[in-house]
């Protein structure tokens, strides 16, 4: 029974594929259209090769514009790797030729995959991971779109009224309802303490009244109208209202997250840790797949977080470490923001950073030091299928 490789090189609207066989020969070369009828007709081509039900895939992307062929080819049975782009360029290098073409990066990704036993295989998600990692990615995009609005909020109460900005904190509620209805001094002056306050308490404002005289407060101190006033309070009511909608769907995709997380059969372990609620539990599921299947031990998961030191030795240098370069980012921020809110909720976190504050370490440092602790403790939780809790059981020896 022959043995085929067949790289792909993933894009937008096509792909490029191309076969070898054991001894690296090249036995077809297409480009195809990301389309379903073509991608069938290839892997009825590619099967045709061999006498063979399955034959090797590699791909350098695992998800995106590949989609649909990583689903087709699952449907399958098919055996499917991952290869890393950055892999790819560093490989091509050792190939004959410099051009660059998708036909010479598919035929670098099936020779390697040939070539290569490091590869990780690319592993069928279930379908609550599948949402939580596209709820969780459009989670991080309406946040990263609230905190522009918000500097732009800022910036430009700033250059109209700035001592309104430095008596509001407009990532709270409250303030922002405030800058939907008034913006300029004179306005605030003129409606007064009482009325805005009523004003603020028919809208549902905490502290309603303290917001009105910090507001008036501000007026106060302003006679002076710059130039352009009107243009700039129409612009800061369109971005406190940009603000206020923006809030308003992350609140909604948070339900919708929360939901999902809670139906994961890890929910219950994973949230029982300090520090980790459904979003962060979301993100750590979403980020390995939804099982410890590829972290064989807690160290395998503590690299993949970016959480263990690299060496950087050479010569006679040695014991050299650095913070490594390639990891999962979003984990590593699970586990370093976990980290932060369980020492003010958990005993046993914050024993643990005060002794390494203790041992000379900066804040942060001790931080990631109980954020690769905690990959232990979450790691062992998950094989061992036991929630968290504060004083560890006794193990009664046999």
């Amino acid at each position: 029974m022959s043995r085929i490789w067949a790289g792909i090189d993933c894009g937008k609207t096509h792909h490029h594929c191309v076969v070898v066989d054991s001894e690296g020969r090249k036995l077809l070369s297409r480009r195809v259209a990301n389309d379903e009828p073509e991608l069938l007709q290839l892997l009825a081509d590619v099967l045709g090769l061999a006498d063979t039900e399955t034959a090797v895939w590699a791909l350098d992307m695992t998800g995106g514009e590949p989609g649909l062929l990583i689903a087709l080819l699952v449907g399958h049975g098919q055996e499917l790797l991952y290869i890393p782009g950055r892999v790819v360029n560093r490989a091509t290098d050792a190939y004959r030729g410099e051009g660059k073409t998708d036909a010479r990066d598919a035929h670098v990704i099936a020779d390697q995959a040939r070539m290569r036993r490091d590869l990780q295989p690319v592993r069928p998600d279930d379908e609550v991971v599948i949402e939580l990692r596209l709820l969780t990615g459009h989670r991080m995009d309406l946040v990263a779109d609230r905190t522009r609005t918000v500097n732009r909020l800022r910036s430009t109460l700033t250059s109209m009224f700035p001592a309104l900005e430095r008596a509001l904190e407009v990532t709270n509620a409250g303030p922002l309802v405030l800058l939907t209805g008034y913006q300029t001094p004179a306005a605030i002056r003129r409606v007064g303490v009482s009325r805005l306050t009523t004003w603020l308490r028919n809208r549902k404002v905490r502290n309603a009244e303290s917001l009105a005289s910090a507001a008036v407060e501000a007026a106060g101190r302003q006679q002076t109208a710059v130039a352009g006033e009107k243009v700039i309070a129409k612009m800061v009511h369109t971005l406190a209202k940009e603000v206020v909608s923006l809030n308003e769907k992350i609140a909604e995709i948070d339900k919708l997250i929360e939901g999902r997380f809670r139906e994961h059969e890890l929910a219950d372990v994973i949230e029982s840790v300090p520090g980790i609620g459904a979003v962060l539990g979301a993100e750590f599921l979403a980020a390995i797949g939804g099982s410890l299947d590829a972290f064989p031990t807690s160290d395998r998961l503590a690299a993949f977080a970016g959480l263990a030191p690299a060496p950087h030795d050479s010569g006679k240098s040695s014991g050299n470490l650095h913070r490594p370069q390639r990891y999962h980012r979003r984990l590593q921020r699970v586990f370093y923001t976990s980290a932060l809110i369980s020492i003010q909720r958990d005993p046993n976190s914050r024993q643990f950073y005060d002794r390494k504050r203790a041992e000379g370490k900066r804040h942060t440092q001790a931080v990631i030091a109980l954020a690769r602790r905690r990959v232990n403790v979450i790691w062992a939780l998950i094989r061992d299928q036991r929630c968290y809790q504060v004083t560890p059981p006794v193990t009664l020896a046999a």
